[in-house]
Parts: C-alpha cells; sequence; structure tokens
C-alpha cells in the first residue's frame, strides 16, 4: 500500500493552482472537470510521478467551519518537506508569501507555517 494522493482543501481552485504553482515550486499534473469544479492535483517536480497534491473545492458544508478552526487556532493543514527551511522561507517572502511562523528551531526539526491564500496554514519541514 501506498499513498497516491492527499488533498488540501481550498476556496478557489484556480488561485491555488496558481499560489501552489508559481510560488510553492508544485507542477500541474491532473486537470479534468468534474462536476461544478475539477480534479485538480499537483507534484513536486522532485517527483512528478509521486504523491499528487488535490486542490480539492470547499463543497462539502463541514470543510469551511474545519479550516476556520484549523486555521484560528494556528493548525497547519498539511507539511511539506524542504531541505532548508530557512532558504525556502526567505525565497517565499521574496514572492510576497505571508508566513504565520517564522522558521523556528524546534530541535530535531526546523519549521516555519506559511499562508497558502486559499484558506490553510502549510507547514514546512526540514529533518536535522
Amino acid at each position: 500500500m501506498r499513498i497516491n494522493v492527499t488533498s488540501v482543501i481550498v476556496d478557489d481552485q484556480a488561485k491555488a493552482l496558481a499560489f501552489y504553482t508559481e510560488k510553492l515550486g508544485f507542477i500541474k499534473k491532473t486537470d479534468v472537470p468534474a462536476g461544478e469544479a475539477r480534479w485538480l492535483t499537483v507534484v513536486s517536480p522532485a517527483d512528478p510521478d509521486g504523491v499528487e497534491l488535490l486542490l480539492e473545492p470547499e463543497g462539502h458544508p463541514a470543510a469551511v467551519p474545519f479550516k476556520n478552526a484549523l486555521v484560528a487556532d494556528g493548525i497547519p493543514y498539511t507539511q511539506f518537506a524542504v531541505d532548508d527551511v530557512y532558504a525556502e522561507v526567505e525565497r517565499l517572502k521574496g514572492l510576497g508569501v505571508e508566513f504565520t511562523q517564522e522558521a523556528t528551531d524546534l530541535g530535531p526539526v526546523v519549521v516555519a507555517v506559511l499562508d497558502d491564500t486559499c484558506g490553510n496554514l502549510i507547514q514546512l519541514a526540514t529533518m536535522k
């Protein structure tokens, strides 16, 4: 068994696609109509045949309250690995990305938390 697709719930799929590709550096993998929305996935350029991230629309009634509760409590929706959190934070700030938590050394890991502009907090992490 392996993870094939995971998702992040977004308030606007087009805005999410722009942010996740233009700012975070993912590449679009799949984009097909799915009712009123799209089956829209991105992947890491380092592993284009690896795990896909579904930019899932907030169609379910529980989606918005769930996301709002996570943000209110400062809890990231998901986490992405990066080689160097400090360098990635500086790169992303240069692109206008806003952080709710600066790069923080927690001993075995360095983390930072960004706002994805689509209703989520996303954590970046580098294991030492």
